[in-house]
């Protein structure tokens, strides 16, 4: 039994495919810049970089140990995205030719310090209200500091999934009329994902993608998820109507039924809240998760599972059954399932097609 183990199966030739669909929706004046922090979502940024660096402009991560680390393997752009916070970690950030982010006075007080403006991304608050100047406080600064210096105006959609919602249109607004006051020179930044997908007239002059390139974008069908996380079925057993199955006793069974035990749980990353009727997949076959998800083990309800043994495979997600269906049915994210799987979970990254 110790042999066993489940697998997370990353396909990089979907990532540059989703790129692709991505860059082909903004202006050709555009660049991408790809955000893989946290490891690239869970999908090996060292392995990533090497297959998509080709396509992109740069990339975005928060920590600075990321940046390093990325610094040694790409000559693009790499953008620091919250900034720095000390004096060491802008000298860091200099050696290592990193773009920084600034996002209030503090930061900008080691800026002063170092009487360094070059390579700076200044974020302003046009609605998000968690990180970004103030438009007042903002244009002070660039008065005394920023007038002759060629830097990035950026901001944050709140709610860019969100086609209808009111809030962009006023973003968008409050960023446009701010930058018309300063140098024409000054780069813009507004578009994630959803803005690519949704309003792509507002791609300026870089884009800072990140879930859309792994295909975690709900409401998109166009993009797919790169990643597969699979499970051997470890035991299948019928049980009668009435009995009940899982911890607490949650899942009682209207019908006999058959249900087959599959080898991952909330140790691997499978959130516990997973809610029974969610869909997995079984020899291409639609299975329902049915039963609390335990540290080691989720029930499913295969009783319709033609063949079903053990030893099959269990799928959670995969190109062919979006994360977006197991995040949205369950009240989560995709960002969410992608960063949760554990050490525990063997991950196998496939050649480019």
């Amino acid at each position: 039994m110790t042999s066993l183990s489940s697998i997370l199966e990353i396909d990089p030739s979907i990532l540059r495919n989703n790129i692709q669909k991505l860059k082909n929706k903004i202006k050709p004046s555009s660049n991408f810049l790809a955000v893989i922090k946290s490891d690239a979502y869970g999908h090996i940024l060292s392995k990533v970089v090497h297959d998509i660096d080709d396509l992109v402009d740069g990339y975005g991560v928060v920590r600075i140990d990321e940046a390093i680390e990325l610094r040694k393997i790409s000559k693009k752009k790499i953008l620091l995205m919250q900034g720095v916070y000390s004096n060491d970690d802008f000298k860091i950030a200099k050696i290592n030719n990193l773009d920084l982010v600034v996002h209030n006075q503090h930061q900008f007080n080691i800026i002063k310090t170092n009487n360094d403006y070059k390579d700076l991304w200044f974020k302003i608050n046009t609605g998000m209200n968690r990180l970004g100047f103030d438009k007042d406080d903002f244009l002070n600064i660039y008065e005394n500091y920023l007038r002759d210096v060629r830097f990035t105006l950026m901001t944050h959609l709140a709610a860019s999934n969100i086609k209808e919602d009111p809030s962009n249109e006023k973003q968008f607004l409050r960023f446009e009329e701010l930058s018309k006051k300063l140098n024409p020179d000054v780069q813009k930044s507004i578009a994630n994902t959803g803005c690519v997908l949704n309003f792509p007239e507002k791609s300026f002059d870089w884009v800072r993608v990140g879930i859309g390139i792994f295909g975690g974008y709900i409401g998109n069908d166009e993009l797919q998820t790169a990643i597969t996380l699979k499970s051997p079925i470890i035991n299948v057993k019928e049980i009668a109507t009435g009995e009940r199955v899982g911890y607490d006793g949650r899942a009682v069974a209207k019908n006999d039924m058959k249900i087959a035990t599959v080898y991952l749980g909330y140790a691997d990353g499978l959130p516990q809240h997973v809610k029974d009727g969610s869909i997995v997949m079984v020899n291409n076959q639609e299975a329902k998760v049915f039963g609390k998800v335990s540290m080691d083990v989720t029930t499913i309800d295969v009783t319709n599972i033609q063949d079903c043994s053990i030893g099959d495979w269990c799928e959670y997600f995969s190109p062919n059954h979006s994360i977006n269906n197991l995040a949205s049915n369950n009240g989560s994210i995709s960002y969410d399932l992608m960063i949760r799987i554990k050490s525990r979970v063997k991950r196998i990254y496939k050649n480019i097609n």
